[in-house]
C-alpha cells in the first residue's frame, strides 16, 4: 500500500461501535504506512510528531495527533510537508 498521487493528508478517526471506540479505515491505513512503507526520519522536539519519508516519491510526511485532549492524543493524521516545513520544524534540509 502506497500513498496515492495528489494526496496531502490522511486523517484518521475513531468510530463508536457499541460501547467501544475502534479505528476507522484511515487509521488502519496510517498504521500500515508508518509500520511497513514509510521511512522514519525522526521526531520533533516535543517527541509527539514524527517525520517520515516516502521512499518512492521522496516526499516528507508528518504523523501528528491533532486531538491532544483525547486519550493517547486521539486518532492520527498523516500530512505531507513542504521542504520549508521540514527544515523549520525538524532542522533538515
Amino acid at each position: 500500500m502506497k500513498i496515492r498521487p495528489g494526496e496531502t493528508e490522511i486523517r484518521g478517526a475513531w468510530i463508536q461501535v457499541g460501547n467501544k471506540l475502534v479505528k476507522d479505515d484511515a487509521c488502519r491505513r496510517i498504521d500500515h504506512l508508518v509500520s511497513t512503507y514509510l521511512d522514519k526520519i525522526g521526531h520533533d522536539v516535543s517527541g509527539w510528531d514524527t517525520l517520515y519519508r516516502d521512499p518512492a516519491s521522496g516526499w516528507y510526511w508528518e504523523l501528528v495527533y491533532p486531538q491532544s485532549d483525547l486519550q493517547g492524543g486521539g486518532p492520527p493524521t498523516l500530512r505531507k510537508l513542504s521542504l520549508d516545513e521540514v527544515h523549520v520544524k525538524y532542522g533538515l534540509a
